[in-house]
């Protein structure tokens, strides 16, 4: 590649980057005045919905187009123009199928889960599946040009325009009495309007900066690919579609089964309703304590697709084992830290302390998800393909049998632990069938025992701080105070951990110079010293 390509592409890369972090980081904040207004029922009825919204979003702004991208960048020319052609007949079939069997079969669905009022909503969220053809056609090939500011500013206005509908829908509850289920559709057109503006800001910018245009009319438009690309496109792009929204479909189980069982168990609708929203405030937690992950995963990614294509074995190696050490270290302190600091910050965000425990729990699926996400793009890398679909398959069974039996018997504790069985299962099938050279990594250098021992000097000084806060001003707090106490809890707890990852020698001098500012702090190290 010439060196100016490839300076346009890290450019573009960085800009991606940075916006899908934006935009991960807003959809999870804006949940936190959506429940303050609406409170745990009417956060409820959006949580129950919104697995259909990040689902057709999912196969939208990541896994289609990241397949679309790489094609584009292997044809040029004629055999390009009829291809592209053909995927979005393709592309538009599925969507026109995922739209019909939404909608028509929405009452259906809303009583499977237990709640027939949710109909409207669910027909409101089906139209977002009309929006994946231009989405996934536009930003997938303005990606393969290496056109990606467009793509990045296109995913960062959609959530602005949807969060600002949501949150007018919120408000419109407190001030023109509206019920929770319309506040919920109301929420859901709001995704159909920032997909719609997001489709205009792609359709200008392909207009303006792309040199093939997109055959939606042409000859080519009517005909399907042939069957080896539908096969590679299936494969490919369906793959990081799953994992992209693993723990959606995973909270869209629970969305059938949570409630149903629970009232089973004798906990009457209104009851299990408030259950229900009480557990999806661990979504938006979980989703940032995701973040750093998902970063890692883009950097990572194109890099051991590199070694490995180029056979740079050893480095591969290195690069793997290092990725899953970053990984496996921030998620687990990630886990531990929101853990311990949970009583705190779900006051703060949430006005009460319900469901400390489940979320406590809950919370732990952000270091499994993290190191599967890890395990899933190393062998993506390597495109190994099949061990990824059967351990997403093996997962999701697990999930559909332990929560009916885990939800009747422990309410929604029991969700949380079906939900981690199912990432462990997951995980545990991408260990097996990893090399184990890269499975390695949690022996070299004692490095499991090394990150223990800093997750438990870190432990220790998160509770060491709140029992010696609570001996002296005891245990009734108000919001501000469990604001502060949130702050200080992880700070206090970030400070620890790098401090104990540096004393017990975590990561090597040489996975140092890897880190983004590991040499500064290599340098500040060697002049204490």
């Amino acid at each position: 590649m010439a060196r100016y390509e490839l300076k346009k592409m890290m450019r573009g890369a960085l800009v991606l980057t940075i916006a899908a972090f934006f935009a991960k980081v807003l959809s999870a904040v804006y949940r936190v005045p959506l429940q303050n207004l609406v409170g745990d029922e009417g956060f409820y009825v959006y949580q129950q919905v919104y697995p259909f919204y990040g689902l057709a979003m999912t196969l939208a702004l990541t896994g289609l187009p990241q397949f679309i991208s790489k094609y584009v960048a292997e044809q040029n020319g004629f055999d390009e123009e009829q291809t592209l052609g053909q995927l979005t007949t393709f592309v538009s079939a599925i969507s026109l199928a995922l739209w019909g069997i939404l909608f028509v079969f929405s009452r259906p669905i809303a009583f499977l889960m237990g709640d027939v009022a949710l109909q409207m909503s669910i027909q409101v969220v089906s139209f977002t599946f009309l929006l994946i053809p231009p989405l996934t056609m536009y930003r997938g090939h303005l990606q393969g040009q290496l056109i990606l500011v467009p793509t990045a500013l296109s995913q960062v206005v959609e959530q602005l325009v949807r969060v600002g509908v949501i949150l007018f829908a919120a408000a419109s509850f407190r001030f023109f009495q509206l019920t929770i289920y319309q506040v919920g559709a109301i929420s859901m057109a709001g995704s159909f309007v920032g997909g719609l503006v997001a489709v205009g800001i792609l359709f200008y910018a392909h207009q303006r900066y792309s040199q093939l245009p997109l055959p939606f009319w042409q000859k080519s438009f009517w005909r399907l690919p042939q069957s080896s690309i539908r096969r590679r496109f299936l494969v490919e792009g369906g793959l990081v579609s799953i994992y992209s929204g693993y723990l959606l479909m995973l909270q869209l189980i629970d969305s059938f089964f949570l409630v149903n069982f629970l009232r089973l168990s004798g906990i009457p609708f209104e009851m299990a309703r408030i259950e229900k929203g009480v557990f999806d405030r661990g979504q938006p937690l979980v989703q940032l304590g995701l973040v750093v992950a998902l970063a890692l995963s883009t950097s990572f990614l194109p890099t051991l697709t590199h070694y490995s294509k180029n056979r740079k074995s050893a480095t591969y190696l290195f690069a793997s084992k290092l990725y899953l050490r970053l990984t496996v270290a921030i998620g687990l302190a990630a886990s531990v830290g929101l853990a311990l600091v949970m009583p705190y910050i779900n006051y703060t965000l949430f006005t009460d302390g319900a469901g400390n425990q489940v979320l406590s729990v809950f919370v732990f699926s952000i270091v499994l998800m993290a190191v599967v996400q890890g395990y899933q793009s190393i062998a993506q890398s390597r495109n190994h393909f099949r061990p990824a679909y059967q351990g997403a398959l093996v997962g999701f069974a697990v999930k559909i049998v332990l929560t009916p039996l885990l939800v009747y018997l422990m309410g929604t504790l029991g969700a949380s632990y079906a939900t981690l069985a199912a990432l462990v299962c997951t995980l545990y099938w991408f260990i097996k069938n990893e090399s184990k050279a890269i499975n390695r990594f949690w022996h070299e250098r004692l490095f499991g025992w090394r990150l223990l021992g800093s997750i438990g000097v870190m432990a220790v000084a998160i509770r060491l701080f709140y029992r010696i806060f609570t001996f002296f001003y005891g245990t009734q707090i108000d919001r501000t105070m469990a604001l502060f106490l949130t702050f200080a809890g992880v700070l206090i707890g970030i400070t620890s951990f790098i401090a104990a990852l540096l004393y017990f020698k975590l990561f090597s001098i040489r996975e140092w110079f890897y880190l983004p500012f590991g040499k500064k702090i290599l340098n500040r190290m060697r002049r204490k010293k």
